[in-house]
């Protein structure tokens, strides 16, 4: 076990995630006179809302997740820890993380938590084994190998039933991610593989887009969800609402709708992009200090966003449970950004800030080329300026100036013609389709299989 910090005096500040809030909270702290300590399970700060897109083949994982050593290198006062933190003694100030065999403890004076959340399953933790979610690169790598993987293996084939199953692609959960998920495979499916294959037409491909609510994009109102709806439709996707999935499998999903009826759909490829869970540090402060915490597992926290009884430790992004703010980007910058000006506020002696609140800037959900829905304010966009409007809001938003330009000359050869030029994929994604494998050794001779699955099929 090891102690990183050898205290210099200065007041010292732990970050904990390296997402949004983390790292707007260390670069508000760069340069001034506090010694900061981000600790993260990644080496990487990941912009999140652009995932489908590494999973549809347009932008690599290096696009949109940067080094957070390479964001921080200037920043002198701040060192990067990787590390998965698995205990937060609140009592004795001190953090401790994980990376591999060596364990480090890292004592605070202030502590700003920013761990994020992951993909909910609603008790149904099983699903997650065929139905990737869509919340950091492993997931998208995982889900590029199955999509793409998915048409290889319908043109080899020769089962109708085996072909009309690859080619099925649900996708759970009709909220930005589901949809813009949805657009993406519908697009792939009938422009940039149209004519690549000979056994198999893709755009035969049916993509369908579940959800138990009423409407696409509930956040967005009625009339946005409609115009959303429609656009979808008219690329080929099936829209199913008031949909409750019950059962997730290797080759289907099982559907009950609110009329009571079931439904079975075949479908090899599942994506869900529905609810979101709260990283479980939040449940573990809490407790500690008889803070209360909702069903998605955020915290309740006090109007300048720390943790009850305890000033020194800020919660932001979405563990917070506050006025129902909502567990976007967003969120977590103007909350890393809060907190670190209350750090050096106290230690200015100056009066504490007013309570937080959070701007809404609005909302945007891509639908595929050239068509977008934006909410902002009283304002409602769609079609192809709000397309518009969501590239300029989004490449500004991603970090780096290397990285806005490769994503921008990815966008121009994805959007002018239909080539998607990160399509590859390892031995490791092909691994990761275990849906496949579910059917049994036997039902695809045709998939790679690691050593150890070539000697259980032998065995057999």
């Amino acid at each position: 076990m090891e102690g990183v910090s050898a205290n210099s005096g200065q007041h010292r500040v732990v970050i904990i995630g390296s997402g949004f809030g983390g790292l707007f909270a260390a670069k508000s702290l760069s340069g001034k006179d506090v010694e900061v300590t981000l600790v993260s399970r990644t080496g990487h700060h990941l912009f999140q809302p652009l995932l489908y897109q590494v999973a549809t083949g347009i932008l690599s994982e290096g696009d949109i997740a940067p080094a957070t050593r390479d964001i921080l290198a200037r920043d002198k006062n701040v060192r990067t820890i990787l590390g998965d933190v698995h205990e937060i003694d609140i009592e004795a100030r001190t953090v401790t993380s994980r990376s591999l065999s060596q364990e480090t403890v890292t004592p605070y004076d202030s502590l700003i938590i920013a761990a994020g959340a992951g993909q909910s399953y609603f008790g149904n933790d099983h699903f997650a084994r065929y139905a990737p979610g869509m919340k950091d690169i492993d997931n998208a790598l995982e889900l590029r190998g199955r999509i793409f993987g998915a048409f290889e293996l319908a043109e080899t084939t020769t089962d109708p039933e085996d072909r009309e199953r690859l080619l099925t692609f649900v996708v759970v959960g009709a909220g930005p991610t589901g949809v813009e998920m949805a657009g993406q495979i519908a697009e792939l499916s009938h422009k940039t593989l149209a004519h690549e294959f000979r056994c198999i037409n893709p755009r035969d491909a049916r993509v369908i887009l579940l959800d138990g609510a009423d409407q696409v994009l509930p956040s967005f109102g009625d009339r946005l969800g409609g115009k959303t709806r429609a656009s979808l439709e008219k690329r080929g996707v099936e829209v199913q609402l008031g949909a409750m999935v019950t059962d997730v499998d290797g080759s289907g999903i099982d559907v009950k709708y609110k009329d009571g009826s079931t439904q079975r759909i075949e479908a090899m490829t599942k994506v869900w992009a529905a609810g979101v869970a709260a990283s479980p540090l939040g449940k573990l402060v809490a407790e500690q200090a008889g803070a209360e915490i909702d069903r998605a597992g955020r915290v309740q926290v006090e109007e300048d966003l720390t943790l009850k009884g305890h000033p020194e430790i800020f919660l932001v992004g979405d563990m917070i449970n506050l006025k129902g703010y909502p567990g976007v980007a967003q969120l977590a910058i103007q909350g890393g950004r809060y907190a670190a000006k209350e750090i050096l506020g106290r230690l200015e002696g100056k009066e504490p800030q007013a309570p937080f609140v959070y701007k809404d800037k609005g909302s945007m959900a891509t639908i595929s080329k050239y068509s977008a829905v934006a909410s902002i304010g009283k304002i409602k966009l769609t079609g192809f300026i709000a397309w518009l409007a969501w590239l300029a809001v989004h490449l500004m938003a991603m970090v780096g100036f290397k990285n806005r330009v490769s994503t921008l000359l990815n966008w121009i050869i994805t959007f002018v013609g239909n080539n998607r030029n990160e399509r590859a994929t390892t031995m490791q994604q092909v691994f990761a389709r275990r849906a496949i494998e579910d059917l049994g050794e036997d039902a695809f001779p045709e998939l790679p299989r690691t050593g150890e699955q070539e000697q259980r099929r032998e065995a057999s």
